[in-house]
């Protein structure tokens, strides 16, 4: 297989994230504004929506990339010795780049103003809890698909995080530039850029204890 550079790379990261978080923030105004105020059935369709696009990009960039869109995942991969330093710097800095761009052009599309901040509050132990467990899943689930059946990392993501966004008190962020990008959203899908701190924190941990445990539970006999 041909290597992509590293231009391309961060391109398709860029790309990836900015989609993906178009997804999220797109489908949660639309369901907003189509459901009613039944909050149950908006959240259906942000899910829905959510994993869809996960399946798509991760199928189309993976080859490129690595399609990480997630400075957690990213950072992963830095550890197992799967990116050197400098790559996954420049992979986390475009993730977040591209997952703002994302929500600013959500908000464009639906003519909202481009430029706000979220005014959600989520914040506190359970939904903290939340983001290290959905983190955690989320990291176990690519982990353990790319020592088994690398083939299948876009759907197991795709439907984990489709799981996630019902089984999680916080609805399944899992990713610090998704978290950032939601945080510039005062939207359905938007969090108050004073609780974007607490979710980054539990992510990472989550993330680090994934990578701990999948380097024990999957080693090679």
């Amino acid at each position: 297989m041909k290597t992509f550079d590293l231009t391309h790379r961060l391109a398709a990261e860029a790309l990836g994230t900015a989609l993906l978080v178009a997804a999220v923030v797109g489908s949660g105004i639309m369901a907003a504004r189509l459901s009613g105020g039944n909050d149950a059935l908006a959240l259906l369709c942000n899910t829905l929506a959510t994993g869809a696009m996960l399946v798509v990009i991760i199928t189309i960039f993976a080859p490129v990339s690595g399609a990480h869109f997630n400075p957690a995942v990213s950072l992963v991969m830095l550890i197992r010795g799967e990116l050197h330093r400098r790559e996954a710097l420049a992979y986390i800095l475009v993730q977040i780049a591209g997952g703002c761009l994302g929500a600013l052009f959500a908000h464009v599309m639906f003519g909202l103003s481009p430029l706000q901040l979220g005014t959600t509050v989520r914040t506190g132990w359970p939904q903290w809890l939340a983001e290290f467990v959905a983190t955690f899943g989320l990291l176990m689930t690519i982990l353990g698909c790319v020592r088994f059946k690398p083939e299948a990392v876009a759907f197991a993501v795709g439907l984990y995080i489709t799981s996630a966004y019902w089984f999680t008190a916080s609805t399944s962020f899992a990713n610090p530039a998704v978290t950032i990008a939601r945080s510039l959203s005062n939207t359905f899908a938007g969090i108050a850029p004073g609780d974007a701190p607490g979710f980054i924190v539990a992510e990472i941990l989550g993330a680090l204890a994934a990578a701990g445990l999948a380097g024990w539970l999957f080693a090679r006999p």
